[in-house]
């Protein structure tokens, strides 16, 4: 018996926005894990919905537990089917997405609606579910554990994915990344340093030209 895990969150952009942004989420700061992505399929059906296909190659970092069960000589790349359904009459996208190798591992299963928030048309509302399995005998329940935590973690990053990509579409200055933060706060933190330690020179300089005075 597998894992399961649901979530509801928004987002700060109206649905048509949601829908373009969600086909240019990559690259962005929060998605490095994801390293390809191609459509496979496309096509509009008789009662105009958009279905499409993608295949997404992703990478995760293993606990070190998890390592003695990839054989050197096995990719540890993860590929990603991402099944949408698009209805802009209804203005709803459903996306299904699963893994399709190392399944024996862990298989991830996740379910997406995206749909116009009920208290505030401007925004999206997001419902996310996860099903986590794993055929490991002895260790299956500590790998489910594991992808469950590692999926609400990736949720946080799709989200801040979504933001980044939504404030450029909309003239934003996208947010900062912690990293870009905390480098901009490290060279601030140098440049007053520096600025502190020739003050000190400064001071210490005007007090020995001083002193000879008096001597």
């Amino acid at each position: 018996m597998g894992k399961y895990c649901a979530s509801l969150g928004v987002l700060k952009g109206p649905w048509d926005q949601v829908f373009a942004a969600f086909w240019q989420r990559y690259p962005n700061p929060y998605s490095k894990h994801v390293l390809t992505e191609d459509i496979v399929h496309r096509e509009v059906t008789a009662d105009h919905k958009l279905l499409s296909r993608r295949l997404l190659t992703k990478t995760n970092r293993m606990p070190r537990w998890a390592e003695c069960f990839f054989p050197a000589n096995v990719a540890h790349s993860v590929y990603i089917v991402e099944d949408s359904i698009v209805d802009p009459k209804n203005r709803t996208m459903t996306t299904f997405t699963w893994n399709i190798n190392h399944v024996r591992l862990m298989a991830v299963e996740e379910r997406c609606v995206y749909q116009v928030n009920p208290e505030n048309s401007n925004w999206t509302e997001v419902k996310r579910e996860a099903w986590v399995s794993s055929s490991l005998f002895g260790v299956s329940r500590a790998v489910q554990e594991f992808g469950l935590a590692r999926f609400k973690s990736n949720v946080t990053k799709s989200t801040k994915g979504f933001e980044y990509v939504l404030a450029r579409m909309q003239g934003e200055a996208p947010s900062k990344t912690l990293v870009e933060t905390a480098k901009e706060a490290t060279e601030k933190a140098k440049e007053t340093a520096l600025a502190a330690t020739e003050k000190a020179k400064d001071l210490a300089s005007k007090a020995a030209t001083k002193k000879k005075q008096y001597v």
